[in-house]
């Protein structure tokens, strides 16, 4: 067909390089030359002797040689070239796609040749726009006004639409009916494009491509319809286990209903039931390779019951090592034949014990060479051992710690050797020393045909729970071992203080200030006092201190006891208090848990030498968290934290399991008696509460203390409300209110009954000076004898606690049975709650801890006679 323009006042621009100004000046230029060489010729022919005229000559003649010279090697054109307009034209003329272009109104500027075949025009004059022709067709229309809108803004696109018929009536070689169209239009890129812009339309009949695709996408369809319904079952997973596809023939088995499927919705590891996902994580391509392996597993279903398969599971990897796509065949385990049903049956059933017992199981050769494995091997050791490893000879001893492996072997020979009772081995995981794992080996005595070669089944059992509780079990023995020693060390050593404080306080009564021996009392006082914090000390370690617990808001304590931290930390140690919101109730003693306050405060001072930051805070731990903090022994329950950090040299790792033992310090001699930390352990531990540290160098320490949530009970009917059965005497200076204005005895008598003949002398002679008529025993027997002898005429029974043939509880109810109103004193070194259990819940007595002074003693009995 012959080019197509329409008549009117626009034309399509034609660019004609042989008209430019370049080719007239290089007519010009040749005349010139040609000019020139002519008359240089003719003057040198006469030989003319004029200077001037043979310069321009000269000169003309060098310019044509130039100009010769260059047409030659192109530089300069002399003929001109062919016309560009007319290649372009021709190049749209002979198009397969129909070409319309348009200015911005829509005029038509040109069409091609197949725009006209495609339109059905045969002349320029029946040449009609895109608008026009296809104006009774809504699709085609909003396609056209979409991509027009688009090239207003200078942004080229495409649409595909559908007609009822072609557009040409002759149909052309696709025949009537509908047919696809795609309509593509972009802007001409011209000098002046931005004031009078162009577009190009692009029409093409897409038929028969979009009949390949339909035809293409049934045959698809046909292909997934059979996958769906074939006789086995198929998924396909992403590279981090995704499951993309199921087919229906699996998701029947399984009971999964592919309408709510969605694709990566869940993964192998929730189809895979038991210990199966070792053995599919196991299988694992080389770079750039595939690989497949037939595993024998269950599956899990959707009620959660377990179905036996085999697997034959395709892996692939990329170039670098990832693990890429997988593709799986199920299978159902069984067979129509009736025997051949029961062996399957049987060995589904053995693969399903094997694959789902707790212990690994491998089976070796006699060189220790790894044959086969169960599932939970490949999931203790992943990451040492894998399928690949094995089917290339790896050795058992590569799951064992380097330092037990000779240990090993000598286990695998004396297998080897069919030898019986093989000693079991706890060794470390290879890689990982906080694991921990006990090896049993044991010898195949009656090798099968089908494994000749297997010489030692071998089990392993991860114990890293039974090795942690084994250590803290051996830490509570040694401390509770540490805590009785302690208390017992104390309660002996409070008789020897009490002897020396009665008998000081006794020649201090005699002694003047101005005595040379005076001062030398008053240092033996002091010191036995300061022996007597230490006691102390050792009886709070030891949980064996007397505690008077009350209902406690931390708040109230941390804000009371914050101006105190504050000054004891110094100038150079800032205290922060971070205050946590409505915390619980908690039940301890008041005093004994801001010793522990202060304690830790003091250690953390001493901590940064250089100065720092102490912070103190508090804050709820609710049952739901306690999980996250790792701690086997702790009861979940609700707790009140209050946890101490500074910033300072940090303790390191090999004595942090070291700090809480009595008289264990890192301080300098003189500067710590390595008691502090142990009085701390011991009130938490009797308050019922955990304490933990962690540190680390370099970066600071903090103590986390944990005490139980107290939740008052509603008291039952008939019950007696809460009051102390005991009360604690003469154990601080009373104030001048509280304190008897009369300490003498007024000629009352007391029963002094103490085992240590020292205590017992002292005190006898400490309560005479005060007026008392006093009776001594030596013990429990000797009391009771004594009150017989006086007809139960004693007015108060001042007794020990721990004395032979019969102890303090002992000799209360003996008397009472006689003398039911008759007072009672114990005095202990060991807590009142050691000995109180042992008593009537009504008992009624008072305490006096040792060791005491003649004051303390004195307060105790007139305060007992004025109760």
């Amino acid at each position: 067909m012959t080019k197509l323009r329409q008549a009117g006042d626009y034309h399509m621009p034609i660019v004609d390089r042989g008209s430019r100004p370049g080719t007239v000046l290089r007519i010009i230029l040749l005349a010139i030359v040609l000019t020139g060489s002519a008359v240089a010729f003719v003057i040198f022919k006469n030989q003319l002797e004029n200077e001037i005229v043979l310069g321009i000559l000269g000169v003309l003649a060098m310019v044509g040689i130039f100009f010769l010279v260059s047409s030659v090697i192109g530089f300069i054109e002399v003929m001109p070239q062919s016309r560009p307009d007319e290649l372009a034209r021709a190049f749209l003329d002979g198009h397969q796609d129909g070409t319309l272009i348009t200015d911005r109104k829509g005029r038509i500027i040109y069409a091609n040749a197949a725009y006209g075949a495609l339109t059905g025009a045969t002349k320029a004059t029946e040449i009609q726009s895109l608008e026009t022709i296809l104006s009774r067709n809504r699709e085609a229309t909003e396609a056209i006004y979409r991509l027009t809108n688009g090239l207003h803004e200078r942004k080229p696109g495409h649409e595909e639409f559908r007609l009822l018929k072609p557009l040409s009536s002759a149909g052309g070689a696709n025949g009537s009916g509908a047919h696809w169209f795609r309509l593509k239009a972009r802007v001409l890129p011209l000098e002046d494009g931005d004031r009078h812009p162009l577009y190009i339309w692009q029409i093409s009949d897409i038929t028969s491509e979009r009949d390949d695709q339909e035809r293409f996408f049934k045959e698809l369809q046909n292909a997934i319809d059979y996958l769906d319904h074939a006789p086995a079952g198929f998924f396909s997973a992403g590279k981090k286990g995704e499951i993309f596809y199921v087919n229906a023939t699996l998701a029947d088995w399984l009971g999964l209903d592919l309408t709510k499927f969605q694709p990566g919705s869940m993964t192998i590891a929730d189809l895979v039931a038991g210990e199966g996902l070792a053995l599919v994580q196991s299988v694992q391509a080389e770079p750039g390779l595939k690989k497949t392996k037939t595993l024998d597993l269950d599956l899990r279903k959707a009620n959660g019951q377990s179905f036996a398969v085999r697997m034959v599971h395709r892996v692939s990897s990329t170039r670098d090592g990832a693990p890429g796509e997988s593709r799986t065949i199920v299978l159902a385990r069984s067979n129509d034949d009736e025997s051949d049903q029961s062996a399957s049956i049987a060995a589904m059933r053995f693969t399903r014990f094997f694959n789902n017992t707790p212990m690994a199981i491998a089976s070796v050769d006699g060189d220790g060479r790894i044959l086969r494995t169960n599932a939970p091997f490949l999931k203790l050791f992943s990451g040492v051992v894998s399928q690949d490893d094995m089917e290339h000879g790896a050795l058992l001893e590569a799951v064992v710690h380097a330092p037990d492996r000779p240990q090993l072997r000598e286990a695998l020979e004396a297998a080897k050797d069919r030898q019986g009772d093989i000693a079991p081995i706890d060794s470390l995981h290879p890689t990982d020393e906080t694991r921990h794992f006990r090896f049993y080996v044991n010898a195949v005595i009656d090798q099968s045909d089908q494994a000749p070669e297997e010489a030692a089944i071998v089990y392993a059992v991860e114990i890293t729970e039974q090795k942690a509780l084994e250590t803290q079990m051996a830490q509570t023995q040694k401390m509770n071992a540490v805590g009785t020693l302690a208390g017992g060390i104390a309660h002996d050593f409070n008789n020897v203080l009490t002897a020396i404080l009665l008998s000081s306080d006794h020649l201090l009564l005699s002694a003047r200030p101005s005595d040379a021996s005076f001062a030398d009392l008053m240092e033996i006082k002091r010191n036995a006092n300061r022996a007597a914090v230490l006691v102390r000390q050792l009886l709070a370690f030891s949980r064996k201190q007397t505690m008077r617990p009350t209902v406690l808001s931390m708040t109230d304590v941390v804000g009371d006891l914050r101006m105190l931290v504050d000054r004891m930390t110094g100038t150079n140690v800032r205290l922060e208090v971070d205050y946590g919101r409505d915390l619980w109730p908690v039940r301890t003693d008041l005093g004994q848990f801001e010793q522990v306050i202060l304690n830790l405060a003091v250690n953390a001072r001493d901590a940064m030498p250089d100065g720092g930051v102490i912070t103190l805070r508090t804050r709820n731990l609710p049952a739901a968290e306690v999980a996250a903090l790792n701690r086997r022994e702790l009861p979940e329950e609700d707790y009140v934290m209050v946890e101490v950090s500074d910033q300072g040299t940090g303790i390191p790792p090999e004595i942090l399991d070291k700090i809480f033992e009595p008289f264990f310090t890192t301080k300098e001699v003189g500067k710590g008696t390595g008691l502090g930390l142990s009085m701390v352990y011991g009130i938490i531990k009797q308050s019922g509460g955990y304490i933990y540290p962690e540190s680390e160098v370099g970066k600071g320490t903090t103590f986390r203390i944990l005490l139980p949530r107290y939740i008052e009970e509603a008291p039952l009917p008939g019950d007696v409300a809460d009051a102390p059965a005991a009360t604690l005497l003469g154990t601080k200076p009373p104030s001048k209110a509280e304190e008897p204005t009369d300490l003498t005895g007024n000629s009352a008598v007391v029963l002094l009954v103490e085992d240590e003949e020292a205590v017992r002398r002292g005190g006898k002679r400490m309560l005479e000076t005060r007026g008392y008529t006093v009776h001594e025993a030596g013990s429990g027997v000797e009391a009771l004898e004594i009150m017989e002898e006086l007809h139960g005429a004693v007015d108060i029974v001042v007794s020990d606690v721990v004395m032979p043939e019969m102890d303090g509880p002992t000799l209360l109810r003996e008397i009472r049975k006689s003398y039911p109103d008759l007072k009672f004193i114990f005095v202990s070194g060991y807590a009142e709650d050691a000995f109180a259990k042992n008593l009537p819940a009504d008992a009624k007595f008072g305490f006096l801890p040792k060791p005491f002074s003649l004051k303390q003693l004195a307060v105790a009995v007139r305060e007992m006679l004025d109760s």
